[in-house]
């Protein structure tokens, strides 16, 4: 088996197996399009040192457990500030696209205000079997550690999340695509709905860094509103080992199964 989620050649990226998701084996989980879209705006170059502020991800449709074209344009470069603006085809077809914030660093130690962690370590979580043979093979990816709640519970869950497997063959993962795509389990962390009854895709993903994530674990603590028109979001906090560093929401749509 292979050990990352996307293999590059040229502006093609080839998924394996491991990018599906939990509602059909011939679609990706939302978090594998995230990931490549930050690792994408990423390796564009910018004037002076940059980090992700911002991922908008929209889905235009299920993205197929196909190859994807990527394609990228700087909207605005500044010296402060780029957006870069990221496109995954499909057969010509556009499947997903991301605008990335990205901000000029700066030392203003002073200056920060954040929120403390309120949740046990990683270490004093319960541990989460993983199965290789799971029907989400891209959660299979991972090591989870749950504080409470979470997957197969309804209502708020805080769950830790630890990428083992490379998102880009032969490439180590970058702290805000290891976020992003552990974001995108907003939906199931913090279900509001029973997943046996009831689908609750999201359309969106937007995260937005207070702060660059620091090492491997990324707490996604989370809770979901839903509105009986069939829509809803999902919201989470997100947070490293020294505490908050961001926030996720994603537009779902609801149906019955």
């Amino acid at each position: 088996m292979t050990d990352h989620i996307f293999a590059i050649d040229g502006d093609r990226a080839i998924p394996t197996a491991w990018a599906a998701g939990p509602w059909s084996q011939e679609m990706m989980h939302g978090g594998a399009p995230a990931g490549l879209v930050v690792w994408a705006a990423e390796r564009e170059p910018s004037p002076v040192p940059m980090r992700v502020a911002r991922l908008t991800l929209e889905m235009m449709r299920p993205v197929p457990l196909v190859d994807l074209t990527i394609e990228t344009e700087i909207l605005r470069q500044g010296r402060k500030i780029q957006l870069c603006l990221v496109r995954l085809k499909a057969a010509g077809a556009i499947v997903c696209q991301g605008q990335v914030l990205r901000i000029r660093e700066a030392d203003l130690a002073d200056a920060e205000r954040l929120v403390p962690l309120d949740v046990p370590l990683p270490d004093a979580c319960e541990p989460s079997a993983t199965r290789e043979n799971s029907t989400n093979n891209f959660g299979a990816g991972y090591e989870m550690r749950r504080a409470y709640g979470g997957f197969g519970e309804i209502g708020p869950g805080a769950w830790w999340f630890h990428q083992k497997r490379a998102m880009i063959a032969g490439a180590t993962s970058s702290p805000a695509m290891l976020a992003a795509s552990a974001a995108d389990f907003v939906n199931g962390v913090g279900s509001a709905l029973p997943f046996d009854r009831w689908t609750f895709l999201n359309a969106d993903l937007t995260v937005n860094f207070a702060r660059a994530p620091r090492g491997e674990w990324i707490l996604n603590k989370a809770e979901s509103w839903i509105s009986a028109d069939g829509t809803g979001v999902a919201m989470a906090r997100l947070a490293d080992c020294d505490g908050y560093f961001g926030t996720a929401t994603q537009s779902l749509v609801i149906e019955p199964r």
